[in-house]
């Protein structure tokens, strides 16, 4: 693909400055308002204009060059400047540069006939003051106009040209912007036949040293006029080529994008958190999020509850008889959670539980999963990414009770009956009645004599009384069909157990999704973004 266009790059720096809000440092924050301003504003204004700054220190003759390259004293032509105190414009199509000029803060402006050169009609030169000037405000002039104007012309002297002052508060800082710079060693008749192109030449490998790569590197004369032609030359070309305010625009978001951190590291750099073991898969840390989540408030309780009165209420009609009975007495254990069948408000968002509120070792288990899921899941974002989502997860924490109680409490419980309960309990009660009827036939026998009825014959098969066979046969098939549901009851209660608990479990992860997962996930992509925008804006390839 080829790289971003200048427009591009700049709705990169909006994105960026977006996606960037309340994470990057204030410093860069402050870059990135300064060079979206500048941009903005410069785009505004005259695109037909090209702006070239001459910067020095006092004594380089930067008003001399002036004067030099336009053919005219401007100093003594424009009466309110007789220093360099405030930046001077000379300009030739003034048509559409007044606007331009007063957002540089330029008043003094003067208007001149021939161009220094065919090709620079629109340019605007302009005389700035000394940047080490002791004037604070001068320094202050200077420093702002090198942010702004299009090109950048650096006079030195030969005594001055190596100042550590010039290159370091001024040079350095505008490495990335050779491409719109010339450097001029003025003065150059100062120096013994020969030496001009040495120390030119040295010049240039200063500059090279500070980073900077300027369009070119000239020994000029004011006084003389030596090497003024090739500087003319040199500044037409820049002029006529009007693109020296995009270029500046681009070098400024060169600079910029190389002061602007990553939202995230490379694999195996550090994260703040020392070295660890490879983070879980996002959605394997999301389920144990659930499940730690799921634990912790009591869904075990729950699950062992529908279990339990699953094979209570089999028990009660299954069972045998006397058992089922005395059994009945024991309250439902899903009713003392206030879960189950005629449980609970009609509304959804009304319904609780009785379940007991998490202990200190609960609370802390969902805490250490919370902050387990969030520091693997932010893995591979820089420091301050991880603080909003390390944000998010404890705001959840505070949040869990009530919503994880709504979502069991609203999770349907299997609480219907089993299709299979009315075989056993009709076996149960035709043998309670077997057991009856034998244990009536032996009453009667026993006492019949003593009442107004026939005598009571007690027949018997291989020597076992038929009242004592029918009651054996009753009381052992009661117990053994009773042993039968029990076991059947808890086959299905275990099944019930464990659908419920994963259930429960996926009602939990619709919680933990909408606290944690999708807030921290939100500041992954949110890096991510941020990222890509940064590489936009750095002309990187995507």
């Amino acid at each position: 693909m080829s790289r971003p266009s200048l427009e591009d790059r700049l709705a990169a720096l909006d994105e960026v400055a977006a996606l960037g809000a309340d994470i990057l440092s204030a410093e860069v924050d402050a870059a990135i308002g300064r060079v979206r301003a500048g941009a903005a504003e410069r785009r505004r204004r005259s695109a037909e204009h090209t702006v070239v700054g001459l910067f020095g220190a006092t004594g380089s003759g930067k008003s001399s060059l002036l004067n030099a390259l336009v053919g005219a004293e401007l100093a003594a032509v424009h009466v309110r400047r007789p220093t360099t105190t405030a930046p001077l414009a000379a300009l030739w199509h003034p048509e559409g540069a007044a606007d331009l000029l007063d957002w540089l803060g330029v008043a003094d402006r003067v208007v001149l006939e021939t161009p220094i050169e065919p090709r620079a009609g629109s340019l605007i030169l302009i005389d700035l003051p000394d940047f080490d000037s002791v004037a604070a405000e001068h320094r202050a002039i200077a420093t702002r106009l090198a942010g702004q104007v299009d090109a950048m012309i650096w006079v030195v002297d030969p005594q001055k040209y190596a100042d550590a002052v010039l290159h370091a508060d001024f040079i350095r800082p505008h490495a990335r912007h050779g491409a719109v710079t010339l450097v001029v060693l003025n003065q150059a008749d100062r120096l013994a036949p020969g030496e001009a192109e040495l120390v030119r030449a040295h010049l240039a490998r200063l500059v090279e040293a500070d980073g900077l790569r300027p369009s070119a590197v000239l020994a000029v004369s004011a006084a003389t006029g030596e090497g003024l032609p090739a500087l003319r030359r040199a500044i037409g070309a820049i002029a006529a080529d009007r693109a020296a305010a995009v270029a500046r625009i681009a070098a400024d978001l060169d600079g910029l994008a190389e002061s602007i951190p990553p939202a995230t590291v490379r694999a195996g750099a550090s994260t703040g958190g020392g070295a660890a073991a490879r983070p879980p898969a996002p959605e394997r840390a999301a389920a144990a999020l659930a499940a730690a989540v799921a634990v912790a408030a009591g869904t075990g309780t729950v699950a062992e509850a529908v279990a339990a009165s699953y094979r209570r209420r089999a028990g009660r009609i299954a069972g045998w008889p006397p058992l089922a009975w005395i059994g009945a007495l024991r309250p439902d254990p899903l009713r003392r959670l206030g879960l189950g069948a005629g449980r609970g408000s009609a509304d959804p968002q009304l319904r609780r539980t009785s379940l007991p509120a998490p202990g200190a070792a609960g609370a802390a288990r969902q805490a250490i999963a919370v902050r387990e899921y969030v520091a693997a899941a932010t893995a591979g974002l820089a420091e301050p990414w991880r603080v909003p989502a390390r944000e998010a997860g404890e705001s959840a924490i505070a949040r869990f009770g009530a919503a994880v109680d709504l979502a069991i409490a609203s999770t349907p419980l299997p609480v219907r009956r089993g299709w299979w309960w009315p075989i056993p309990a009709i076996i149960q009660w035709v043998a309670l009645a077997a057991a009856l009827v034998g244990a009536g036939w032996l009453l009667l026998a026993a006492f019949g004599a003593s009442l107004p009825i026939p005598r009571i014959e007690v027949p018997s098969v291989e020597g076992w009384p038929v009242p004592t066979l029918l009651i054996v046969a009753g009381v052992l098939l009661g117990l053994l069909v009773a042993l039968a549901a029990g076991a059947i009851a808890a086959a299905v209660a275990a099944w019930r157990r464990r659908g419920v608990s994963m259930a429960l479990t996926a009602a939990v992860r619709s919680v933990t999704d909408e606290l944690v997962v999708a807030p921290v996930a939100a500041v992954v992509d949110r890096a991510r973004r941020f990222d890509a925008a940064a590489a936009r804006l750095a002309r990187e390839r995507r």
